[in-house]
């Protein structure tokens, strides 16, 4: 049986803060436009700034779905799974906003997150709850972490900022979404200065 909560409480913040991978959905106004579902999980790159606030890093690799539908209607859903431990399904329902490498909160934000200087961060997803719920999760499988992938930041760790800002330029449905919303303002601004 669901149940929802006023706040990320103690208990629900050290379930999130636990969990190696997480989801985020969002989707267009437009009746025929794409919904998009991703999967995240570099360890770091996710924050629980306070009992109604989300916050993770967006790193450049696909496309920009998540930012443009944000930049749209800012609607969108975190949802994280219990694969090992006691089931449970936690879901953020909230309002979401892209915070871009040159906005003045960027400073502020950036130092919550162990993976600041990760290469191909393009911004920072910041969410405010309206919906906070927990489920039994009892059909979710049992499946074990065997290690973290190192590909993506092996990968734009081989590329300067400007090198990486090209690399976004040139990709499909980064500056516009599948359905031609405005996603990545380009070229990217450069990273402040504690990353070079």
């Amino acid at each position: 049986m669901g149940k929802t909560h006023d706040r990320i409480d103690g208990r629900l913040r050290a379930f999130i803060e636990a969990q190696s991978v997480f989801f985020v959905a969002t989707a267009p106004l437009a009746a025929d436009g794409h919904v998009n579902l991703s999967p995240k999980g570099l360890v770091g790159s996710l924050a629980v700034l306070d009992e109604r606030t989300v916050a993770y890093l967006d790193f450049g690799g696909s496309g920009a779905e998540t930012v443009a539908h944000l930049r749209e209607n800012s609607r969108i859903t975190l949802m994280w799974c219990a694969f090992d431990g006691p089931p449970n399904i936690v879901r953020v329902h909230g309002r979401g906003e892209v915070i871009f490498r040159d906005d003045p909160r960027w400073g502020d934000l950036i130092g919550h997150f162990s993976r600041a200087d990760d290469p191909g961060l393009r911004a920072v997803i910041l969410v405010t709850a309206h919906r906070i719920s927990d489920s039994c999760g009892y059909a979710v499988p049992l499946m074990d972490l065997r290690a973290e992938r190192t590909l993506h930041t092996e990968f734009f760790g081989r590329k300067t900022d400007e090198e990486f800002s090209a690399y976004c330029e040139k990709k499909d449905h980064v500056a516009s979404s599948l359905d031609g919303l405005p996603a990545i303002p380009l070229p990217l601004p450069p990273l402040p200065a504690s990353r070079g």
